[in-house]
């Protein structure tokens, strides 16, 4: 079931991002924050937290607008628990977030990722949902680490969902 996420999952869902191991510990850190924020600052906040829940969560994204733009949004993140890969919830967790923001009227959704090696994985999932990969910045984190990023138009989901 995916639904909006609660304060109570907070704590479940740092453990998942870190049992998948792409988060480093200042990236954990800012993710506490982030969730902090979030609840703490509802007036403030316009980004969506949703967790697939299982018994426990089990996944999580967010989604955010991007400032001074129509229509253009950002996926921060999107995790699934190691245990719980592979069975097609990532791409269910991705479409509900698109499909959330097509009915909202949204144009387009961005993700940015890193161009290592180890994250081949993670870029092949975006092109096999129909991510298009919109631009690379060369050594963007550190030397060698590009910043990769795809973009999907919502423009399509919402003329699908009609």
């Amino acid at each position: 079931m995916i639904r909006l996420t609660t304060p109570d999952d907070t704590n479940a869902l740092l453990t998942l991002a870190e049992a998948t191991g792409l988060f480093e510990s200042n990236q954990i850190e800012e993710l506490v924050q982030m969730l902090n924020q979030h609840f703490n600052d509802k007036a403030d906040s316009q980004g969506v937290w949703f967790t697939d829940y299982d018994n426990e969560p089990v996944g999580v994204a967010y989604v955010a607008p991007e400032r001074m733009t129509q229509g253009t949004w950002n996926l921060y993140l999107i995790a699934i628990h190691p245990d719980r890969q592979r069975q097609g919830r990532g791409a269910a967790l991705l479409r509900h977030v698109e499909q959330m923001l097509a009915d909202r009227g949204e144009c387009l959704l961005l993700v940015e990722t890193s161009g290592l090696e180890n994250f081949e994985y993670v870029r092949a999932f975006y092109r096999k949902i129909g991510y298009e990969e919109e631009a690379r910045i060369r050594g963007f984190y550190k030397a060698g680490d590009d910043k990769i990023i795809y973009r999907k138009s919502l423009r399509n989901e919402a003329a699908s969902s009609r």
